[in-house]
């Protein structure tokens, strides 16, 4: 048995004493998609019965296409096509949301509604970075490296620098890098739209590249706008020789340097955001100066963000004089995530002892606490990915926030 093997076992153990963790099992997920893509669908269909968020799902499933497409396969069950089609984007319509158009009988190509601008609905955040509880590092390095010269543009235009800008975010899974995302087009003022992969792959040749061409058409038409691209990696994946999928794939990327690049429109007053779990995995040339070469790295929430998050799930809900800076204590190295499990728990728990004794038993620190210790924090996986990449791949100053924060932790 190889070590991979091995320590997928070990995981496989932990999700099956605790299947109802969903941020445990989305990682395993993840796990499998490297090294044993074959099991994913099946697994995926498992985190959706176990209560897992439904929208997680179709992104797993389409990451799932992404691999076989790589790879030269395409969807083999009709769950997987579905999730290859284009589905409902957050805050729209689904008369507004572009879909597949299938050839007609006869063969003639007909218009396809991918390619036209206005599909894509715009949502104004009224969160701003000042909302975002606790994570000062992050928000300081966002502001200095990426907001503070677009809060000054009559500054920037004397340097000869446009409206406009892009911003790589990466860092373990569930530690509210879309929320973030968010944030940021609140302070700058700008229209959002959020795209995932579920959003653009398809089973049509040639939609994928006319689905991200409507995209920036629409942004640019709503300037200031930002457009976030969430599982970067899946989408903007490094371009490998390969059969007819990875010739997809590879169009893919080359559509979105072309829209970067502003190859046919000017992209002043478009923010292009992206987030990743694994920024080891995107094409190089995404990351060449002048397209996508600021990062930030977005880590495990800390006390005060951990406390927040807590204090947001519980309010409203019977409780019982809880300390949750005690439970914050506790939960160090946690995600947005697994925090959030530790209070759908002990709620559930309360749920379950109240209609037993026929009365409300609140939720207590106790219960809380006890949630926290049956809890992996399923950042721990991830900070295992990266440190190999850290100490034998080629860094070109993406890691430097990451080294910095495995030194305080004392991580080897």
């Amino acid at each position: 048995m190889s070590k991979d093997e091995g320590f997928l076992e070990v995981i496989e153990a932990e999700v099956a004493q605790d299947p109802q963790n969903s941020a445990l099992r989305e990682d395993f997920i993840t796990l499998l998609l490297q090294y044993e893509p074959e099991r994913v669908a099946s697994e995926v269909d498992a985190f959706e019965a176990h209560g897992g968020d439904p929208a997680r799902a179709r992104v797993l499933r389409a990451r799932l296409m992404a691999t076989r497409l790589r790879s030269g396969h395409g969807p083999t069950t009709p769950t997987e096509a579905a999730a290859a089609q284009v589905p409902p984007i957050s805050g729209t319509s689904a008369s507004s949301v572009p879909t597949p158009v299938s050839a007609p009988a006869d063969g003639d190509v007909s218009e396809d509604a991918l390619d036209q601008p206005g599909l894509w609905d715009a949502e104004r955040p009224s969160v701003t970075l000042a909302d975002v509880a606790g994570l000062a590092e992050v928000k300081q390095h966002i502001d200095s490296t990426f907001l503070a010269p677009l809060r000054n543009p009559e500054l920037a235009a004397a340097f000869g620098q446009k409206p406009g800008g892009s911003l790589l975010m990466y860092g373990p899974p569930g530690c509210g890098k879309t929320h973030i995302a968010k944030a940021i087009a609140g302070d700058l003022g700008a229209a959002f739209i959020h795209v995932t992969l579920a959003d653009l792959l398809s089973k049509y040749i040639g939609d994928s590249e006319k689905a991200i061409r409507s995209i920036f058409q629409d942004a640019r038409a709503a300037a200031p706008c930002v457009i976030f691209f969430d599982e970067f990696d899946a989408l903007g994946g490094r371009r490998t020789s390969g059969g007819g999928g990875s010739q997809a794939m590879r169009m893919v990327v080359t559509q979105l340097l072309e829209e970067l690049d502003g190859v046919t429109s000017e992209n002043d007053g478009v923010y292009f955001l992206a987030a990743t779990n694994r920024p080891w995995d995107i094409d190089p040339a995404l990351r060449r100066p002048g397209r996508i070469d600021k990062t930030v790295l977005v880590l495990p929430p800390d006390a005060v963000a951990r406390e927040a998050i807590l204090q947001g799930d519980l309010e409203g809900k019977p409780v019982n004089g809880t300390d949750l800076g005690a439970v914050a204590a506790v939960t160090e190295g946690f995600s947005g995530a697994d925090i959030a499990q530790v209070a759908k728990i002990a709620l559930q728990q309360s749920m379950q002892a109240s209609m037993s004794a026929g009365a409300i038993v609140p939720v207590t620190t106790e219960a809380l606490l006890a949630a926290a210790a049956g809890i992996t924090p399923s950042t721990t996986t991830w900070f295992d990915q990266v440190a190999p990449v850290i100490e034998y791949g080629v860094d070109d100053g993406t890691f430097e926030q990451l080294r910095a924060y495995r030194v305080r932790r004392g991580m080897r």
